[in-house]
């Protein structure tokens, strides 16, 4: 089974895939992941972009749909694919399209967290991590059972990401609502979108999202 989880940062889409993950032993196609190791191992298509960015320039389509269809090529065809982070334009959807038909592979959902974005900011400003295990908590939704001291690993030094302040949640929530705008609408055609409850609990959200998969 292949799919698409959208969500904007902070709907817990990084979650239920890690569950996806898990349950079902599906792979996660991060392009910025596959971007990244692609650079850090020189392979030929990392080597380009590797040139690309250090000129300050956006790595093309071309570049990214080669990087899919390499991961595709290395999967075996029992694994399932959730893509994260593409496609993000339509041309991008129809190239997905044509790569997965290259390796005999078809879209079989497209999921979409739905969120409150107030609700979200309070989520979002809130969370903070362990230092050193990286151990997720929360102010309001997840405080350690000893203050100061980590669950997980007993470290007592936390951290939170510099970007989790409002303006900059509302500044990516925009961003989301506009990188998935043209997207949308290819898919509803197909008849392979549903919406799913992102501000439910982890595991409600976990079900409704199986009982999606299901169908």
């Amino acid at each position: 089974m292949n799919i698409i989880l959208l969500g904007p940062p902070g709907a817990g889409k990084g979650t239920q895939s890690g569950r996806l993950v898990d349950h079902h032993g599906m792979r996660q196609l991060s392009t910025g992941d596959m971007l990244r190791a692609a650079v850090s191992a020189k392979t030929p298509i990392g080597v380009k972009a590797a040139e690309i960015m250090d000129r300050g320039e956006l790595v093309s389509d071309k570049i990214v749909s080669a990087l899919i269809d390499a991961e595709l090529a290395a999967m075996g065809d029992d694994v399932g694919a959730i893509f994260d982070g593409y496609p993000r334009t339509s041309d991008q959807a129809v190239q997905l399209d044509k790569i997965l038909a290259k390796h005999g592979r078809n879209l079989d959902h497209v999921i979409e967290l739905e969120v409150n974005e107030d609700a979200l900011v309070e989520r979002i400003t809130g969370r903070f991590t362990c230092a050193k295990c990286g151990e997720g908590y929360h102010d309001q939704f997840k405080l350690p059972k000893v203050e100061g001291v980590c669950d997980k690993c007993g470290n007592t030094e936390f951290k939170r990401r510099k970007d989790d302040n409002e303006e900059a949640v509302r500044t990516r929530m925009a961003e989301y609502r506009k990188k998935t705008a043209p997207i949308l609408p290819f898919y509803e055609d197909q008849g392979i979108v549903t919406r799913v409850d992102g501000m439910a609990g982890m595991d409600e959200v976990s079900a409704s999202i199986e009982s999606v998969l299901a169908r």
